[in-house]
C-alpha cells in the first residue's frame, strides 16, 4: 500500500511538472474559423430578420444616404488577390465596423432583434483575432489592404452615423460572405 501511494505521488509530481513546462494558454490556442465556413441557417435568418426590420421601421425615420460606397468594391484581380492575412485583417475591420454600428442605441424592439446577429459577429471577430495572433502576429498590410482600410476610416470620419449604421446593417451578408471566404481560404470574387 505504501508503494502504491509513493507511485501515485510520483505521477502527480511529474504531471504537475509537465503542466508547468507546457503552459495551458499555449496548448489551447488554435485557429478555429472553420465553423464560419457554412453559417447556421438560424443565424442567417436572424440577420435577415434584423435587416428587414431595419428597412421597414428605422431606415425611413431619417436620412441615411451615404457619399462613400464602402462595400461596393470592384472585384478586379488586384483586389481579389489579397493574401490570407490581408483578407483576415479586412474581415476583422469589417466586423469591428459592423459591431460598432450594431452597438449604437436603438429602439427597444430593434435592439432585441439585433442581439443575435451582434453576438454572432462578436464571436466571429474574437475567433478571427485569435487566428490573427497565431497565424500572422506581425503581418503588415499590403498597399491594397491599406487603401481599403483607409477608405473605411475616412467614411467613419466624414459620413453621418445614420449612413454608417445603414451601410453596416444592409451589407451584413457581404461581411459574412467575406468571413466565410476567409475561413475557407478562398479567393472570393
Amino acid at each position: 500500500m505504501l508503494g502504491l501511494n509513493f507511485i501515485l505521488l510520483i505521477v502527480l509530481l511529474l504531471g504537475a511538472g509537465l503542466g508547468d513546462a507546457f503552459p495551458s494558454d499555449t496548448l489551447k490556442k488554435t485557429c478555429s474559423l472553420s465553423k464560419y465556413q457554412f453559417l447556421v441557417p438560424r443565424e442567417l435568418k436572424a440577420v435577415q430578420k434584423m435587416q428587414k426590420q431595419f428597412e421597414d421601421d428605422i431606415m425611413r425615420l431619417s436620412d441615411r444616404k451615404c457619399r462613400t460606397l464602402l462595400f461596393h468594391r470592384r472585384r478586379s484581380p488586384a483586389t481579389a488577390e489579397l493574401s490570407v492575412p490581408d483578407r483576415l485583417m479586412l474581415v476583422e475591420a469589417e466586423l469591428d465596423f459592423a459591431i460598432t454600428m450594431l452597438g449604437l442605441p436603438a429602439p427597444s424592439r430593434f435592439a432585441e432583434t439585433r442581439q443575435r446577429p451582434l453576438d454572432l459577429l462578436t464571436h466571429a471577430r474574437d475567433d478571427l483575432r485569435d487566428c490573427m495572433a497565431i497565424e500572422a502576429p506581425s503581418h503588415q498590410p499590403s498597399r491594397k489592404l491599406r487603401h481599403q482600410l483607409q477608405k473605411l476610416e475616412t467614411a467613419r470620419k466624414t459620413e453621418t452615423t445614420g449612413c454608417l449604421e445603414a451601410t453596416a446593417i444592409l451589407h451584413l451578408f457581404q461581411i459574412l460572405n467575406d468571413l466565410q471566404c476567409a475561413a475557407r481560404g478562398d479567393q472570393c470574387t
